[in-house]
């Protein structure tokens, strides 16, 4: 029997709160997506507010803004939260300090377009953008992003935090391991099956590169075929 499973949390209600964490171009990205997610469910986008501490303005593209204080004292019988922010560290930072408020769940938003096939598991708290594709047989952890016209092909197995930038193809028989980004355009060659190309955690792949081997964790790998640009701290 053909399978996939998108952790979304137990229930929806017309009581929840919903929220986009950052009002930044990524945040803005998703929002209309978060919105007609919660249309087809029947739920008002009145109920869909941004988080951010540093914005301004008391809306942003039609949206109330709320800090996060004010996130977690606002009535609500359960307040869903997906972190916009593409940085792969800054995402995790604050998803444990959600997770430790114990007021929140993961929020994952699925446009209505997404492709996602045979037997994948993908964690709570992915943000899956128009015209991508997850294929067959992968496991995905929590917060995952995946942008436009990304993909994922069959027999991966992709951690916590990983940010797959607009067009970023991972090909099959690959491990991302935690807060991987790879960048708009980059392509990760296919690994073989018992052999899998890894990307090691906290690497980043450049816009545009072409990765043929594995990366260690904390690396950055540019160009075509990806070289070592310089090493993160983790």
């Amino acid at each position: 029997m053909n399978k996939h499973s998108v952790s979304e949390g137990a229930h929806y209600g017309r009581d929840d709160l919903f929220a986009i964490y950052g009002v930044g171009g990524c945040g803005r990205s998703i929002m209309p997506y978060a919105r007609d997610w919660l249309k087809r469910r029947g739920i008002s986008d009145k109920q869909l507010v941004f988080i951010d501490d540093s914005n301004l303005h008391d809306t942003v593209n039609g949206h109330r803004v709320m800090t996060r204080a004010a996130f977690l004292a606002a009535p609500a019988d359960m307040r869903h939260v997906g972190i916009g922010i593409a940085d792969c560290a800054v995402r995790a930072k604050i998803a444990h300090e959600l997770d430790v408020s114990g007021l929140v769940r993961g929020w994952t938003i699925q446009h209505e377009n997404t492709v996602i096939m045979d037997d994948v598991s993908i964690g709570d708290g992915a943000l899956l953008s128009p015209f991508v594709t997850i294929t067959s047989n992968i496991r995905i952890g929590r917060h995952f992003h995946a942008n436009l016209y990304s993909y994922v092909e069959h027999d991966c197995i992709v951690g916590d935090f990983v940010t797959l930038a607009p067009g970023a193809k991972v090909n099959g028989n690959i491990v991302l391991e935690d807060r991987v980004y790879i960048g708009s355009g980059a392509v990760i060659k296919q690994g073989r099956a018992g052999a899998p190309l890894v990307i090691g955690a906290g690497a980043v792949i450049g816009l545009g590169a072409v990765v043929t081997r594995s990366v260690p964790a904390g690396a950055v790998y540019v160009g075509n075929p990806a070289r070592p640009l310089l090493k993160k701290q983790l």
